[in-house]
């Protein structure tokens, strides 16, 4: 189980710095344009908190899988991980439009990557809370 919660730390860490290309990637100086000050700001603050919190899941996993595995407060971090994860999982499906990736080769392969993704995550925080 170790293994994986340092492999998870590393893909975490790694998605983390990905949130840095978003503004320019998503186009945020004219998409955001339209939005008022306070919804624009809210949008960059939270994507820095989202990007910041998966850092910190991704150290913690990364330096301390022994402790994540072993100890009952590692079981309940993997189940407060766990939900979280499931949740971000349940949302892949729920909250985004499937226009947004359906009959497009490169958004199809991420939405399928990172369901994969959620999915690992889900499972191996689940299995390690509850065994």
């Amino acid at each position: 189980m170790e293994i994986h919660f340092k492999v998870i730390g590393i893909a975490l860490i790694i998605l983390a710095c990905v949130h840095v290309i978003f503004p320019k990637y998503f186009n945020w100086k004219e998409e955001l344009k339209s939005l008022s000050l306070i919804n624009k700001q809210m949008m960059q603050v939270h994507t820095f908190f989202v990007a910041l919190v998966v850092f910190l899941m991704g150290c913690l996993c990364l330096t301390s899988s022994t402790a994540l595995v072993e100890t009952n407060l590692g079981k309940t971090i993997s189940l407060g991980f766990a939900i979280f994860w499931t949740m971000r999982l349940f949302l892949q499906f729920f909250a985004y439009a499937k226009e947004l990736w359906k009959g497009k080769t490169f958004e199809t392969v991420m939405h399928i990557v990172f369901t994969l993704f959620w999915i690992y995550l889900s499972v191996i925080f689940w299995m390690n809370y509850l065994y």
